[in-house]
């Protein structure tokens, strides 16, 4: 393990890292609390470092080492770097069959998380790797990953329409058959913009997700989008981690 610097976190530094993970926590058995797989026990690998800086972001500590978001974190105490096989044996010793890799944005660390993967795969584990969809999946971590719930920004996320939809990506991701799409949403007018992305890439399923970090924030969100999400004919998932355990981390 070694302690990380400012200057580590840079995105192309993480982006050809092959022989170790910059982490910020696995922790487990936990419930994955989004999307497609809500409600089932997993445990979670959480990298550090992200490509976007969203302003509601709900893990700063990953990535934000100027207080852009109100506060600033030191990649110092927040990150560390360790082994692949330190990684796997920490997740194996948390006993779950399903493991779920976030961030940050994992596909930054994507070459170093090859053989993390093959490895999970050998031992049977269900995976999924969360991801904002703009970087495109390697071969091998597309066909190792079980499901990539892709969760693309929008435009209450802060970041520039150039960095938060890369058509590329959104497109090899769909490819691998595997995608499950999540938007965050806080108002009903922006399930106009979800609609867009829907239709320009085909998109298919897709999750809206009531942005908050309190119970209280996601149960009015939810009910206010509820009915437009149903007209449109689309899913609704709710923060189980936030509604069970509260906006704590590590859980």
């Amino acid at each position: 393990m070694s302690v990380l610097t400012e200057s580590d976190l840079h995105v192309s530094e993480l982006a050809r890292t092959t022989r170790t993970l910059v982490v910020s926590e696995i922790f487990g058995p936990t419930f994955q609390g989004e999307g497609a797989s809500i409600g089932r026990v997993c445990s979670f690998l959480r990298l550090g470092g992200c490509n976007l800086h969203c302003s509601w972001c709900d893990t700063p500590y990953t990535w934000d080492w100027t207080g852009r978001n109100g506060r600033k974190f030191d990649p110092r105490v927040e990150l560390r770097r360790i082994s692949i096989d330190d990684a796997f044996n920490d997740l194996e010793s948390r006993g779950t069959d399903m493991i779920v890799i976030s961030g940050g944005e994992p596909l930054l660390q994507q070459l170093a998380l090859e053989p993390l993967v093959r490895k999970a795969r050998l031992a049977g584990w269900w995976i999924e790797l969360e991801t904002a969809g703009t970087i495109a999946p390697t071969p091998e971590i597309a066909s190792g990953v079980s499901r990539f719930n892709v969760s693309p920004k929008l435009a209450n996320s802060d970041n520039s329409l150039a960095a938060r939809c890369r058509p590329e990506a959104v497109t090899s991701l769909q490819a691998t058959g595997k995608a499950s799409w999540k938007f965050v949403v806080r108002e009903t007018d922006e399930l106009d913009e979800v609609q867009d992305l829907v239709d320009r890439f085909h998109l298919n399923p897709v999750y809206v997700m009531p942005e908050g970090v309190s119970a209280s924030e996601i149960e009015k969100r939810s009910q206010d989008l509820a009915q437009s999400v149903l007209d449109r004919g689309w899913n609704l998932t709710t923060r189980l981690h936030v509604l069970v355990y509260g906006n704590r981390r590590g859980v």
